[in-house]
């Protein structure tokens, strides 16, 4: 359980880090996941209104 603890911990310091020397690219990385649920999500509905349809 303690390893665990320590890798939760080194990925958030990591994320902070990231954040405040790179806010742009942190921006564009999280604007990135955005788009690719926005479009799984899309590509989803028009799976199942073709299926239905």
């Amino acid at each position: 359980m303690q390893v665990k603890k320590v890798i939760t911990y080194v990925a958030v310091a990591f994320v902070v880090f990231y954040l405040f020397t790179r806010p742009a690219q942190a921006a564009e990385a999280v604007n990135g996941v955005f788009d690719g649920i926005v479009n799984g999500a899309n590509q989803l509905a028009v799976f199942f209104t073709n299926v239905l349809a």
